[in-house]
């Protein structure tokens, strides 16, 4: 006589341990209206706060408040955040960075009465430019920190390092800012990996991109400015 074979789990006393769940919500892209948004909020907003910080802040954080590698951080947020298409990511971002300069200067306008010609002039366009170029380039890198694939989740990374240490390189070379201001941006460029990895070989992988993304930095900031 056969025996039966044994019943599967939940069919006898003990029940079947539930299978863990993943909230969906927790990994759905925000809308597109959303990210849009938040763009234009952001933007002003940033536009605002850097020059409130520029005049009330004590040395050398007011500084910081000035420093594009600051701005490309905004930029990569956005992209780590959305976590949408490049496309729309890259246009995002860089309706962030051009609104915080147009806000920037306009808010210049308003309470430091300076010339309203600054909202236009050779100087503006040239940081619209600038605001369009790492809006791209942040923006791509924030997705791909966010993404799947190793590489380009160490790239993206590092890239927000890099961005700290080329501009302190560019400062030291040009005298632009004091030492202290060049060693917090350093220290704020190793700071980025250590903290943000989402693993240990992510964060070393990244710390070592680092340096020679930073040159590539740096050699960009020497040719356009």
């Amino acid at each position: 006589m056969t025996s039966e074979p044994d019943a599967p789990a939940g069919r006898r006393g003990t029940p079947a341990a539930p299978r863990a769940t993943v909230d969906p919500a927790e990994n759905t892209p925000p809308r597109t209206w959303v990210v849009a948004v938040v763009a234009v909020a952001a933007g002003v907003l940033l536009g605002l706060l850097d020059l409130l910080a520029q005049v009330t802040l004590p040395y050398p954080w007011a500084d910081l408040a000035n420093s594009p590698a600051v701005w490309a951080a905004a930029a990569f947020a956005v992209g780590a955040w959305a976590r949408r298409g490049l496309v729309g990511v890259c246009v995002a971002a860089v309706v962030l960075l051009v609104l915080a300069v147009e806000t920037y200067y306009a808010a210049a306008v308003v309470f430091r009465h300076d010339d309203a010609a600054s909202l236009y002039n050779q100087v503006a366009w040239m940081w619209i430019g600038f605001g369009v170029v790492a809006g791209v380039v942040f923006g791509v890198a924030g997705v791909w920190y966010r993404g799947p694939d190793r590489w380009r989740a160490d790239i993206g990374l590092a890239a927000l390092g890099g961005v700290f240490v080329a501009e302190a390189a560019k400062d030291a070379r040009a005298g632009t800012f004091g030492l202290p201001t060049v060693l917090i941006l350093t220290v704020i460029a190793l700071l980025v990996p250590i903290a943000l990895g989402r693993s240990a070989r992510h964060r070393l992988e990244s710390l070592a991109l680092v340096v020679p993304l930073a040159l590539l930095g740096a050699v960009a900031y020497i040719v356009v400015m």
